[in-house]
């Protein structure tokens, strides 16, 4: 059967990704019939209806699901394709309550036309009471009127007609309304690369983050996805070079509750975390062996400082310190020593931790970053044992950022690596020697020496 999915005009990249995940995660049969993302309308074919409901009632970037019962590109279009798709149904809809809703994108209509549309569609022949809330039966027309992609956020003028009409019975509702729950301004924890939730709630989806499933932050931070992970049922835990990040300032200053453990007494959410450490990906003291259903992070970039991992720079000594009879790594408030790590070289960590972690089919939902121009572009970092998914792709002004999704490959499968490209860094010492990203970002993006105490946009 043929349904209608009304999008979030956001974050257009990953739309048909997310609901792509969530028909795997539901094991639904999903083709997509039409999409445009200038749009906020996508038909799909799902089997029924308990399908259609499984696939949408997670999504964060769709609003809603309907029953596609006719479009066309005028009203008589409309109408004849209601006849050919549903007659044989409408007495089954005779007697129920029902409304009928209009809604235009990009458009707009007056409440007298309204009214007119809404009467043309007695030859229904419903005689069931009009109910405005909790109706039986709730109908919608939708008018897409085309986005004007010169003034995308202007309607266009009252008279105009639409360029596709559809008309379809509501089915379900998505899960967009947990983004304000999630909001990073009502957040009891939070820092500067916090990620906001609606992100990090789509990483969820794209990971297939659910109960009984064990999920792993190698990058936590302030514990951004192990809250999304959470929210849909993932046990999780957190790892971070630098503890200081999920420990907060009030616990490492008053001795209070750990900052990543107080947003998850917030949201009554403390049954599904398990615990945050301090370790490198590198160094992890993690076993290898597949015992992760998924791995969600967004690695750091090095650009506003180059990338570190726990060890010493070659060729220093590496001397014990006694303090007190103590040996310093034994005292509290230890900071263990950090040699410079290159870019690449810590994406090929993170996919080789994957396929040794992870179950089979299991997913690794990882961010990076990219540019807006060829000669900056990093090429998507592939792995035999991991098949990428999908990759959407969040602009910005002169930079863009990745979410690519991966799925472990069974023993004995391998994907085509062609496309992608497994090197480490080029030698060197220095962040921009080690970090390709961090160079070509810096030369085309100078930094002003007026303005040396300001953070870049990419972390």
């Amino acid at each position: 059967m043929e349904y209608l999915i009304r999008f979030a005009q956001a974050h257009e990249s990953f739309r048909q990704s997310e609901i792509q995940a969530l028909a795997d995660l539901a094991g639904v049969k999903l083709e997509f019939l039409h999409y445009d993302k200038n749009s906020p309308f996508c038909i799909i074919r799902v089997p029924d209806e308990a399908a259609a409901r499984a696939v949408i009632t997670r999504s964060i970037i769709a609003k809603d699901i309907f029953e596609l019962w006719g479009q066309g590109t005028n009203f008589d279009e409309v109408y004849a394709d209601v006849r050919r798709r549903t007659e044989d149904r409408w007495a089954q809809y005779k007697d129920s309550s029902f409304r009928f809703t209009i809604d235009s994108f990009a458009g707009k209509r007056s409440s007298e036309k309204k009214r007119e549309i809404i009467q043309s569609f007695s030859f229904l022949g419903f005689k069931g009471p009009i109910r405005m809330k909790n109706p039986d039966q709730d109908f919608w027309v939708f008018e897409d009127y085309g986005l004007d992609l010169n003034s995308p956020g202007t309607p266009r003028p009252e008279g105009q007609e639409p360029k596709i009409i559809y008309f379809g019975r509501w089915i379900a509702n998505s899960s967009r309304d947990v983004v304000n729950k999630y909001d990073l301004k009502k957040r009891r924890y939070i820092s500067t690369t916090s990620m906001d939730a609606e992100l990090t709630l789509i990483t969820a989806n794209m990971a297939h983050a659910a109960p009984g499933k064990l999920f792993y932050d190698p990058f936590v931070g302030t514990g951004s996805f192990l809250v999304a992970m959470s929210h849909f049922g993932a046990e999780t835990f957190g790892s971070d070079i630098d503890g200081r990040s999920f420990r907060g300032k009030e616990m490492m200053e008053r001795g209070g509750t750990m900052g990543v453990l107080s947003n998850f007494q917030q949201y009554d959410m403390v049954g599904n975390f398990m615990d945050v450490f301090t370790s490198d990906l590198t160094n992890t003291p993690l076993r290898s062996a597949q015992f992760l259903d998924g791995i969600i992070c967004d690695p750091p970039y090095g650009i506003r400082e180059g990338l570190r991992v726990l060890g010493r720079r070659e060729g220093l000594k590496n001397e014990e310190v006694i303090i007190d009879g103590v040996p310093a790594h034994y005292r509290p408030g230890y900071i263990a020593p950090k040699k410079p790590y290159g870019f690449e070289a810590m994406l090929n960590d993170i996919l080789n931790f994957a396929v040794r972690t992870l179950v089979t089919n299991g997913r690794l939902a990882m961010w990076m970053p990219t540019a807006n121009d060829e000669e900056v572009e990093l090429a998507v970092p592939m792995h035999p044992n991991l098949e990428v998914v999908n990759v959407s792709v969040q602009p910005f002004y002169t930079w863009s950022r990745r979410l690519i999704t991966y799925r472990r490959l069974p023993e004995g499968q391998v994907s085509d690596v062609s496309q992608g490209r497994q090197k480490l860094d080029a030698q060197g010492v220095y962040a921009d020697q080690l970090n390709e990203f961090r160079r070509k970002y810096f030369m085309k993006n100078p930094p002003d020496s007026s303005k040396s105490g300001r953070e870049s946009s990419a972390s």
